[in-house]
């Protein structure tokens, strides 16, 4: 999966992420994307996230 890139149209869903795998979601068209993330395991909290790249200057 590594520097597979998807692009899916409205309804369309990706279904799984590798755990450690580097990903990013963006919306190249005109329309709201609507992203519903899902999280498993022991430990859900948000500061484990490892930004690689980051164009909005999140901590």
């Amino acid at each position: 999966m590594a520097d597979a890139r998807f692009l899916l149209a409205a309804g369309e869903i990706v279904t799984r992420l590798p755990p450690g795998a580097r990903h990013r979601a963006e919306n190249p068209g005109t329309l709201d994307m609507v992203l519903i993330e899902v999280q498993t395991g022991g430990y859900l909290g948000e500061d484990d996230i490892i930004r690689y790249e980051d164009l909005y200057a999140r901590r």
